[in-house]
């Protein structure tokens, strides 16, 4: 929204400040996609009704023909045997990098203690969201809990 102010009120001059904090306002107000009816408060001070009608059919027509192109697209391609050997590819590969990342992670934790601690909660948090179908927000807040109950012994520096 920074952007389009300064366009359309420092550089080209279109609107002014005022109109500008009155369109978003409104815009804001109403239901909905607030960018649209942004472009078309802003294109309706600038053009009147022919200038709001082409703004709200220039903002949404082509991002609906984009969206019915991709579910096409993805009809197309789930139904084809290459590709579903490169999604399953890239399945593994995501799982692969996520257990590197926690690997990585663990790396962090200090010494044997941690490493127990985070497997323990990693392989709870499994159970919980994978088998017992917990929602991951609870899974998380209960992971929260469980670290702050499940305190590991802090590490004494020896001064320099």
């Amino acid at each position: 929204m920074a952007a389009l102010e300064r366009e359309m009120v420092e550089r080209r001059r279109w609107i002014t400040p005022e109109q500008f904090g009155l369109s978003y306002s409104l815009a804001r107000l109403t239901p909905g996609t607030n960018v649209l009816a942004f472009s078309a408060a802003t294109a309706w001070i600038v053009r009147g009704w022919l200038g709001a009608i082409l703004a709200v059919l220039g903002s949404s027509v082509p991002p609906a023909i984009l969206a019915v192109w991709l579910v096409h697209a993805y009809d197309v391609w789930v139904r084809n045997a290459a590709a579903q050997a490169m999604m399953s590819g890239m399945v593994a590969a995501v799982a692969g990098m996520t257990a590197a990342g926690a690997v990585l992670l663990f790396r962090g934790q200090a010494g044997r203690a941690g490493l127990t601690r985070g497997l323990f909660l990693s392989g709870a948090a499994a159970l919980l969201v994978g088998w017992l179908e917990v929602s991951p927000v609870i899974t998380l807040a209960l992971a929260a809990l469980a670290g702050f109950l499940w305190k590991e012994p802090v590490k004494e520096c020896s001064p320099l």
